[in-house]
């Protein structure tokens, strides 16, 4: 199966560099809407069996940009969603203070603002992976519309890799990145090494 993975387009809050976290509201912008209106002509061609997506309302905007010209309706998952940031969630860039990872954990399993760890998002990704092959087809395309850091999540599911390891590269709004997933299972999620452990201190879900 080939997934395209597919950022939301420019929020209100990225350009206000607000963390947006699981905030569901949040439109996107003139701009993002021609970003998500070109990865619809990037993937129009594309023989799409199905469009997945986030329930938060800038990834269903742009999902349903996407679908028009395969005329199909974006299935919502919240197990799509952003990585929860509890508290946090409407703060500005600029307020956030260093914090370094309590003793005993590694910094992917720290629930940051009373949120969601990374951890908790692998494993939820992890469990859409496997919903997604019990209902799709091995030959499908599907196209998945989400967040950057679940898109980063995911992206470590579905290379193997575990939740210590899931690599902070920069996915821009409305980027396309594919992959395949293949059955009937995903590797299991080992604990990983510790490549990554300081490669953030707080929050990246903007």
């Amino acid at each position: 199966m080939l997934l395209h993975l597919v950022r939301h387009g420019e929020s209100t809050w990225n350009l206000e560099r607000r963390l947006q976290g699981q905030t569901m509201h949040v439109p996107l912008t003139p701009l993002g809407v021609e970003q998500a209106q070109r990865a619809a002509e990037r993937l129009a061609e594309h023989p799409v069996a199905s469009i997945w997506t986030s329930d938060q309302l800038r990834a269903t905007q742009t999902a349903e940009i996407i679908a028009a010209p395969h005329r199909l309706k974006p299935l919502r998952s919240p197990l799509l969603r952003e990585q929860a940031l509890g508290e946090l969630e409407g703060r500005h860039v600029d307020e956030l203070t260093e914090q370094p990872t309590p003793p005993g954990l590694h910094v992917t399993e720290v629930e940051w603002g009373g949120g969601e760890s990374i951890r908790q998002v692998h494993a939820r990704l992890r469990e859409f992976c496997q919903r997604l092959l019990a209902i799709q087809q091995p030959g499908d395309e599907v196209v998945i519309v989400s967040h950057g850091d679940t898109l980063r999540v995911l992206l470590a599911v579905l290379d193997g890799r575990g939740h210590r390891d899931v690599v902070w590269r920069r996915i821009a709004n409305a980027e396309v990145v594919s992959r395949n997933l293949t059955g009937p299972s995903l590797p299991d999620d080992g604990v990983g090494g510790a490549r990554h452990s300081q490669a953030r201190m707080c929050p990246l879900a903007l």
